[in-house]
């Protein structure tokens, strides 16, 4: 996933908090969360959703594959038939996703929420619901006679330039007390990286990059190794699904918000349920470099899904994200993996205010309510 709003794969994001809810009784919240979403009787308007192949992401694909949602315009699946609305799914690489949001070709989009920052700087945007977290999934690997970072000092390591991998690299360095400037963060696809470890190309000894690159170098060179991974910054590298707040705005807006969320947290249900786990799994890989069963058990250890309304709104309400999004994008300002540091708010847009980017926990506690 890329931080950058220019690099062609994946890259990265962060939330916040909600007082307004917290604060109101409960038969006014009941109220709240069910208007903010209650399907409209019109007929159904569409809205777009891009997603690429990404374990958490990959969800909307096989939503439509188990019949939840149709994902064609003008035909609908009960999830949207439940909310009123008509989703439209637009699936490319992650590189056009990014690029068919910042140009107002769809309405949400997955993408992680560093990636997020370039895009809301020119389209306010919205942070609706965490899909995962980075938990290992994101690595830099080496050739296991490299054993302290201090060994690549003066040497290439290979990564998506201005992206999640570049992110989780520099992060790391400072962690472990390094200058990144002491290094050479050098610009290649990740794709292309992987192959290149995999295959001993001789100039290529130090790579970082993300699942499914990770787990297939692991398996085909014996003799490499993780030096450092993303589950030393948990929680900066969130996936998630972020919309437009002028898509927000339209007549069924809110109400497809809701049917996005409430789709992710179906096919998690199936997840947790014994009897349809392997079978989602399955179905997960097939629309994520068609990995087997076995290779999606460890990557959704490696990336840890958001599976329930209450892990998503621990996040978005904890007292550590307004901390974690200001470091990241300070982080992110000072790398120049965005140019500007976009203006950031929490909750419900009355309690923002005009801001770039928003978390707003609102419909994440409609489909917890409604269900």
């Amino acid at each position: 996933m890329n931080l950058a709003f220019t690099p062609p794969t994946r890259t990265t994001p962060i939330p916040m908090k909600s007082n307004r809810f917290a604060l109101a009784p409960a038969a006014w919240l009941l109220g709240a969360a069910l208007m903010t979403c209650a399907p409209s009787a019109l007929p159904a308007p569409a809205f777009s959703l891009a997603w690429s192949e990404y374990p958490s992401w990959s969800a909307f694909g096989v939503a439509h594959v188990f019949k939840l949602i149709d994902g064609r315009e003008g035909q609908t699946g009960p999830v949207e038939d439940k909310w009123g609305v008509d989703i439209v799914l637009k699936e490319a690489e992650y590189d056009p996703c990014l690029t068919m949001y910042g140009s107002g070709q769809c309405d949400a989009v997955c993408m992680t929420t560093l990636d997020a920052l370039n895009p809301a700087l020119g389209r306010p945007s919205v942070v609706i619901v965490p899909t995962s977290t980075s938990a290992g999934a994101d690595a830099l690997i080496v050739p296991k006679t490299i054993t302290n970072i201090k060994q690549l000092r003066g040497r290439k390591v290979y990564g998506l330039a201005k992206s999640v991998s570049e992110y989780c690299f520099n992060r790391n360095l400072e962690l472990l007390g390094e200058r990144p400037e002491d290094y050479k963060y050098s610009n290649m696809d990740p794709g292309a990286a992987a192959v290149a470890l995999q295959q001993k190309q001789r100039e290529i000894e130090a790579i970082i990059v993300w699942n499914p690159f990770v787990l297939e170098t692991l398996n085909k060179r014996k003799d490499v190794h993780v030096l450092f991974d993303s589950t030393t910054i948990p929680n900066e590298i969130i996936d998630s699904v972020v919309m437009a707040q002028a898509s927000l705005d339209k007549p069924g807006g809110r109400q497809f918000a809701c049917a996005v969320v409430d789709a992710f947290y179906q096919i998690n249900q199936r997840l947790a349920e014994p009897a349809t786990r392997d079978d989602t799994l399955i179905a997960l890989g097939e629309k994520f470099s068609h990995l087997d069963l076995a290779s999606m058990k460890k990557v959704v250890e490696q990336t840890r899904f958001y599976a329930t309304p209450k892990a998503a709104l621990d996040l978005f309400t904890g007292a550590e994200l307004k901390a974690v999004t200001g470091r990241v994008v300070d982080f992110c300002v000072k790398q120049e993996i965005v140019s500007s540091a976009p203006k950031i708010g929490y909750g419900s847009q009355a309690e923002a205010g005009a801001v770039a980017l928003r978390f707003d926990p609102a419909f994440i506690r409609a489909v917890a309510e409604k269900k």
